[in-house]
This record gives C-alpha cells, sequence and structure tokens, in this order.
C-alpha cells in the first residue's frame, strides 16, 4: 500500500543509513589465551601451621557487654551505699531538734512554702519550738521536706494524727514522726530504708499505704529502753 503514498509521505518511511562498523576494544572470548587451571598446591606453604595458631580471642556480644556494665554498675552503687550506712550517724547530724520523741516530720513540702507559713499551719495543734526545714547543701534550695519540734510531746501525736494530707500552697503534705533516732536500726530511703514504696514500680509492686504505722511498735520499744537507760543512769547517780 506504500507504493500509492505520495512522495512526501514515503520519505518518512525510509530506511535510515546503516550503523558504521567499529572494532572490538577487547578481544573476543575465544580469541583471547588463557593460562588455564593450575593446582593451589603451590600456594600450600603460604598457609599457617595448625599446630603454631594461637587460640581464637572470645569477643563479648553486645548483650553481654551491657550486662557486664549494669553488674559494675550495681556493684558500685553497693559499694557506696554500704560506706555510706557505715558512716551514718544520726546522732551527730547538726543543726536538728533537740527532742525527736517531740519532733514531726514533714514531706511532700511546697518548694516555695516558708518557714513562717509552716509554722502559722502547725502551731494550731500546739506551740512550736523549732522548725527545721531541709535545704541541699550544694545549691541551697528547699528539698521538700522538713522537721518541726514541738514544747509537748502530745502536740506532736496530735499533729501526727490530724495534719497528715493537709493541703499546704496547693500540696498536701505527708507527716510522720521523726524514726531515724527513734527506732532502732532505720534507714534513710537514700540508704536504702524508709517507708517510701507507693512509686516503686507497677500496680503490682507499689504499696497501697503510707507505711506510717508499720513501725510503731519498734519505736515504742526504743523508747522504752531509752526510758530505762535514763532511769537507771538516774539510781547510779544517787547512790
Amino acid at each position: 500500500m506504500t507504493q500509492f503514498l505520495p512522495p512526501n509521505l514515503l520519505a518518512l518511511f525510509a530506511p535510515r543509513d546503516p550503523i558504521p562498523y567499529l572494532p572490538p576494544a577487547n578481544k573476543l572470548p575465544h580469541e583471547k589465551k588463557v593460562g588455564g587451571y593450575i593446582g593451589v598446591g603451590t600456594f600450600l606453604k603460604y598457609f599457617e601451621d595448625p599446630k603454631e595458631t594461637p587460640p581464637p580471642v572470645r569477643v563479648e556480644t553486645r548483650e553481654e557487654r551491657l550486662e557486664r556494665r549494669r553488674r559494675e554498675r550495681a556493684e558500685q552503687v553497693a559499694y557506696k551505699l554500704e560506706q555510706e550506712i557505715a558512716v551514718w550517724d544520726p546522732a551527730g547530724i547538726s543543726n536538728v531538734t533537740a527532742d525527736p520523741f517531740k519532733t514531726l516530720f514533714v514531706a511532700r513540702i511546697n518548694y516555695d512554702t516558708s518557714e513562717s507559713k509552716l509554722r502559722r499551719e502547725f502551731e494550731v495543734y500546739g506551740p512550736v519550738k523549732k522548725i527545721v526545714v531541709i535545704h541541699n547543701t550544694v545549691n541551697g534550695k528547699p528539698r521538700g521536706y522538713a522537721f518541726i519540734e514541738y514544747e509537748h510531746e502530745r502536740d506532736m501525736h496530735s499533729a501526727y494524727k490530724h495534719a497528715d494530707g493537709k493541703k499546704i500552697d496547693g500540696r498536701r503534705v505527708l507527716v510522720d514522726v521523726e524514726r531515724a533516732r527513734t527506732v532502732k536500726g532505720w534507714l534513710p530511703r537514700r540508704l536504702g530504708g524508709g517507708l517510701g514504696g507507693t512509686r516503686r514500680g507497677g500496680p503490682d509492686v507499689n504499696i497501697k499505704h503510707s507505711g506510717r504505722e508499720d513501725n510503731e511498735r519498734e519505736r515504742e520499744r526504743y523508747r522504752l529502753e531509752r526510758e530505762r537507760e535514763t532511769s537507771g543512769r538516774g539510781l547510779d547517780r544517787d547512790r
């Protein structure tokens, strides 16, 4: 059918010029000369003698490295904790109240709460003798807890019963008796002791109560021993 087309359209179907031939840059595979395959016996002298080979060095895996570092950190923390427990002496702490049995421990205090505000809030239970607000020894900022000493022990017990959960400057405080100097063998939370356990982990780990009454019997036993020792020294003095 193309023979019936006009010349201007036939020119569109005209074949192109053939591709010019160029010789190959390299020889064809069948034209190359190869040396053929030989054995590897000549290279045996370069191999290492198995008898002289040192034992392979075992490299710890990522899991083993993480476990080792975790174990080392735990050992360092345990050693530091042991050293701090050895030098822990609550009776030698400076800037404390005079009578621990008249002292109330107040925690979860607002950092902006002043000593005068604490005095006003806790004087409703009885006359306050001394207030010690604990501050950070490095930057001087309050640490959120304080010790309040009352004139009479009954006032301290009244505050212990009624002031727990009291809202001061937008935060509900937690009150407890001083245990460092009234319970034998007592350790603070930073040394592995304390009563805090409401934020250890999940609901199956955390305790549901504050733990204030857990050591009341031990505290009372220590109190009786102290009174017995004091009365014994008084009798010896009278003799």
